[in-house]
């Protein structure tokens, strides 16, 4: 198993490698940072830019490929993304940014994942049932909501309740309280801050796997070997736990490597609406910037996401497929 995670690894972190450095390209080609400089006052010639540009390895005079050489060295020896057309460093930017986003993006899938499945579970053995067609009809509502609105109305909702229920730990804005001090005061106001974006999050995402997850089940609910199950004295419900959901489960755990850049998109806005200073919001500030380095370093941030989470979804499958063997 070790050496299948290793060899899955190393598969992944070259495909890493190769989008990062297209990005670098695309972002290098798409994004013109002298645009930064255009209209500040007095007006800047296009030499003052380029000099001006030319000690962040931004100056179009520069060739770019020369640019992305030092670019990547810096990358590879120091693990040093440059820095902003404004001189700000992208590792003092992507350092902070990066856990916020991945504890909101990891816990949020996990929260998915769990609740969808188990909705799926509980509404596929009571096919047609009362359960069964609230939940779908509550998931096809939200699945057609997007992800803005749905995180407004959390906070509309939270607010009301802070006003009128005497609440005072549902926050609407930022991802920590100032003056908090001490290791547990700290992690304890980080999850009271967590809550209302995950929950946005998590809102949006469990619709895929409640639906996907019951379609699946449904197709090997009543196969062959379910039904031996029940013969030998296993309840409907059990077999179906034991069993059924075991195979319906492999084609979930292979779509949650990919539900995460989904489930980053929706961090993008999530993050913007709640005030949160991580990886989503830094990235519409790049791009608003022209920041080449800034943009190219929260790619390589959302392929790492999706590696995890492949590489995880592998590990899952060989413990659910007994026809899987790794070597």
């Amino acid at each position: 198993m070790v050496r299948h995670v290793i060899r899955k690894a190393t598969g992944w972190l070259l495909m890493i490698v190769v989008a990062t450095n297209a990005t670098y390209f695309l972002a290098s080609w798409f994004l013109d940072p002298r645009s930064n400089f255009k209209e500040l006052r007095p007006v800047r010639s296009e030499a003052q830019i380029d000099r001006a540009l030319a000690p962040y390895n931004l100056s179009p005079q520069e060739p770019l490929v020369h640019r992305w050489w030092d670019w990547f060295t810096s990358v590879v020896l120091h693990f040093d993304w440059g820095r902003s057309p404004t001189g700000v460093s992208v590792n003092g930017e992507i350092g902070y940014r990066a856990l916020i986003s991945g504890e909101l993006v990891i816990i949020a899938t996990v929260l998915s994942v769990v609740i969808g499945v188990t909705l799926a579970v509980f509404t596929a053995s009571r096919q047609y049932g009362w359960a069964d067609r609230i939940s779908q009809a509550v998931s096809i509502a939200v699945f057609n909501i997007p992800t803005s609105v749905a995180a407004l109305a959390v906070v509309f909702v939270a607010i009301w309740l802070n006003q009128n229920a005497g609440l005072h730990f549902l926050y609407v804005a930022g991802e920590n309280s100032p003056g908090v001090e001490g290791l547990f005061p700290t992690i304890g106001d980080r999850l009271l801050h967590l809550i209302l974006p995950t929950l946005s999050l998590t809102l949006m995402g469990y619709v895929g796997y409640h639906l996907t997850q019951r379609s699946l089940l449904l197709d090997t609910i009543n196969a062959d070997f379910v039904r031996t199950a029940q013969a030998t004295g296993l309840t409907r419900s059990r077999a179906i736990r034991r069993h059924a959901l075991r195979a319906a489960l492999i084609p979930t755990a292979t779509s949650v490597a990919f539900g995460i850049p989904a489930m980053f998109t929706g961090a993008v806005i999530t993050e913007t609406i709640f005030g949160w200073n991580g990886m989503g919001r830094y990235f519409i500030q790049t791009i608003a910037k022209n920041d080449v380095h800034g943009t190219v370093a929260t790619a390589a941030f959302a392929a790492t996401l999706t590696a995890i989470g492949a590489i995880l979804a592998d590990v899952a499958t060989v413990f659910l497929d007994p026809r899987v063997r790794v070597n």
